[in-house]
Protein backbone atom coordinates (compact mmCIF):
# COMPACT_ATOMS: atom_id res chain seq x y z
CA UNK A 1 0.00 0.00 0.00
CA UNK A 2 2.79 2.41 0.92
CA UNK A 3 4.65 1.53 -2.31
CA UNK A 4 1.56 2.39 -4.40
CA UNK A 5 1.20 5.70 -2.55
CA UNK A 6 4.82 6.60 -3.24
CA UNK A 7 4.37 5.68 -6.92
CA UNK A 8 1.30 7.88 -7.24
CA UNK A 9 3.07 10.75 -5.45
CA UNK A 10 6.11 10.45 -7.74
CA UNK A 11 3.91 10.40 -10.84
CA UNK A 12 1.93 13.40 -9.59
CA UNK A 13 5.13 15.34 -8.81
CA UNK A 14 6.58 14.52 -12.23
CA UNK A 15 3.39 15.62 -13.96
CA UNK A 16 3.36 18.88 -11.99
CA UNK A 17 7.02 19.52 -12.89
CA UNK A 18 6.23 19.09 -16.60
CA UNK A 19 3.30 21.50 -16.19
CA UNK A 20 5.55 24.14 -14.63
CA UNK A 21 8.14 23.66 -17.37
CA UNK A 22 5.47 24.13 -20.04
CA UNK A 23 4.11 27.24 -18.31
CA UNK A 24 7.49 28.92 -17.87
CA UNK A 25 8.49 27.88 -21.38
CA UNK A 26 5.41 29.58 -22.83
CA UNK A 27 6.03 32.74 -20.80
CA UNK A 28 9.68 32.80 -21.84
CA UNK A 29 8.75 32.32 -25.49
CA UNK A 30 6.32 35.25 -25.36
CA UNK A 31 8.89 37.50 -23.69
CA UNK A 32 11.63 36.67 -26.19
CA UNK A 33 9.45 37.03 -29.30
CA UNK A 34 7.98 40.25 -27.92
CA UNK A 35 11.43 41.83 -27.88
CA UNK A 36 12.04 40.96 -31.51
CA UNK A 37 8.79 42.48 -32.78
CA UNK A 38 8.93 46.07 -33.98
CA UNK A 39 6.13 48.27 -35.31
CA UNK A 40 5.95 48.82 -39.03
CA UNK A 41 6.55 52.39 -40.12
CA UNK A 42 3.62 53.87 -42.01
CA UNK A 43 4.09 56.94 -44.17
CA UNK A 44 2.02 58.46 -46.95
CA UNK A 45 -0.96 60.64 -47.73
CA UNK A 46 -4.63 59.73 -47.98
CA UNK A 47 -6.90 62.02 -49.98
CA UNK A 48 -10.07 62.98 -48.09
CA UNK A 49 -13.01 65.13 -49.24
CA UNK A 50 -12.71 68.89 -48.83
CA UNK A 51 -14.08 70.11 -45.50
CA UNK A 52 -13.87 66.72 -43.77
CA UNK A 53 -12.77 66.68 -40.12
CA UNK A 54 -10.96 63.52 -39.07
CA UNK A 55 -12.29 62.07 -35.80
CA UNK A 56 -10.03 59.01 -35.63
CA UNK A 57 -7.76 56.78 -37.69
CA UNK A 58 -7.04 53.12 -36.90
CA UNK A 59 -4.68 50.64 -38.56
CA UNK A 60 -5.79 47.02 -38.39
CA UNK A 61 -4.12 44.29 -40.41
CA UNK A 62 -3.84 45.54 -43.99
CA UNK A 63 -6.56 48.21 -43.65
CA UNK A 64 -6.70 51.81 -42.44
CA UNK A 65 -10.06 52.99 -41.07
CA UNK A 66 -10.56 56.77 -40.97
CA UNK A 67 -13.66 58.11 -39.23
CA UNK A 68 -14.53 61.60 -40.38
CA UNK A 69 -17.28 64.18 -40.11
CA UNK A 70 -18.42 66.06 -43.19
CA UNK A 71 -21.43 68.35 -43.47
CA UNK A 72 -22.79 67.06 -40.16
CA UNK A 73 -22.61 63.40 -41.22
CA UNK A 74 -20.22 60.85 -39.73
CA UNK A 75 -18.72 58.15 -41.93
CA UNK A 76 -15.81 55.72 -41.84
CA UNK A 77 -13.68 55.26 -44.93
CA UNK A 78 -11.47 52.23 -45.40
CA UNK A 79 -8.16 52.28 -47.27
CA UNK A 80 -5.61 49.64 -48.28
CA UNK A 81 -2.49 49.94 -46.11
CA UNK A 82 0.01 49.29 -48.90
CA UNK A 83 -1.45 51.35 -51.76
CA UNK A 84 -3.67 53.81 -49.83
CA UNK A 85 -6.43 52.99 -52.35
CA UNK A 86 -10.04 53.39 -51.13
CA UNK A 87 -11.69 50.09 -50.16
CA UNK A 88 -15.11 51.23 -48.95
CA UNK A 89 -17.28 53.69 -47.04
CA UNK A 90 -19.50 53.04 -44.03
CA UNK A 91 -22.04 55.76 -43.23
CA UNK A 92 -23.81 56.34 -39.93
CA UNK A 93 -27.34 57.67 -39.41
CA UNK A 94 -29.72 58.15 -36.51
CA UNK A 95 -32.81 56.00 -36.11
CA UNK A 96 -36.00 57.75 -37.19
Amino acid sequence: MLRKLRGFAAFSGLLMAFGFLALFGAIGYRVVTGWKSAPVEIAGTIQLPRGANVRSAVVSGDMIAVTLERDGLVETRFFDLASRAPRGVLGFASEP
